[in-house]
């Protein structure tokens, strides 16, 4: 190869340039041929190595620059522990879808009144219904037992009554989607005399004019609150008419 390269080239012409252009410096350094001249190096040959046989159990330890390993986390792979930023977790709360009225979310039941609000109150309603129905069956005997000029007023209570507990098992149905079906009661009412019954009636219906004000202040739904407070009202009301009944009552006596 180095026979090839000097019939090629002439290096003679190369170390005339370089006396013109440097004579002290010697472009081969410490290669001199046989006539004086400045020979270039000789082409160092590739290194040559062993051949290494790889066997297989080496093959399998070997890191390909284009295989995946298998314990290599990948840039583009889902891992089981890792959170996704696109994925919606099971415990994530997600926001309300419920219908909008106005501008406020309607209930999960889509009830506004009557509705889980008042649903703490269910045994109470079952209390008062019972009792309207016990003053009506009361005001029925005592307009029985009364003076003439004193039993139609008592007959008109006694339809109040019955119209409040109406109102009120419609109430019930509404909030609990049942029936209330009241107890049946077939036991003789004896009144007694005018003015110690009238008395009592007058107390009674006072009494009942302030738990349904109390009830309607304890519950949050405004509807039944509303209706307390009108069935509070009609209490205070007939206690006023047992007052007039009362009054005329203690006259003729």
């Amino acid at each position: 190869m180095q026979q090839q390269v000097q019939d090629t080239y002439d290096y003679r012409q190369y170390d005339r340039v370089w006396q013109r252009v440097s004579p002290t410096l010697d472009p081969y350094p410490g290669m001199q041929s046989g006539n004086g001249t400045a020979q270039p190096p000789a082409a160092n040959p590739a290194p040559s190595f062993p051949a290494t046989e790889i066997s297989g159990a080496n093959q399998t330890n070997m890191v390909q620059p284009n295989m995946v390993q298998p314990n290599m986390v990948q840039p583009n792979m889902v891992q089981p522990n890792m959170v996704q930023p696109n994925m919606v977790q099971s415990n994530m709360v997600q926001p309300s879808t419920a219908p909008l009225v106005g501008n406020l979310p309607a209930t999960a039941d889509n009830s506004c009144c009557m509705g889980m609000a008042a649903l703490e109150m269910s045994e109470a309603l079952q209390g008062f219904i019972e009792d309207e129905l016990a003053d009506r069956r009361y005001y029925m005997a005592f307009s029985c037992q009364a003076p003439g000029w004193a039993r139609q007023t008592l007959r008109d209570t006694a339809e109040d009554e019955g119209g409040h507990a109406r109102r009120l098992m419609a109430a019930y149905y509404l909030i609990t989607g049942q029936c209330y079906h009241p107890a049946v009661s077939c036991e003789r009412i004896c009144v007694g005399p005018l003015c110690p019954a009238l008395r009592t009636r007058y107390h009674a219906e006072t009494c009942g004019g302030l738990h349904y004000a109390q009830a309607a202040n304890e519950t949050t739904d405004p509807c039944l609150a509303k209706l307390l407070n009108e069935l509070s009202e009609d209490e205070y009301r007939h206690a006023e008419r047992m007052l007039v009944l009362l009054e005329r009552g203690m006259k003729q006596q």
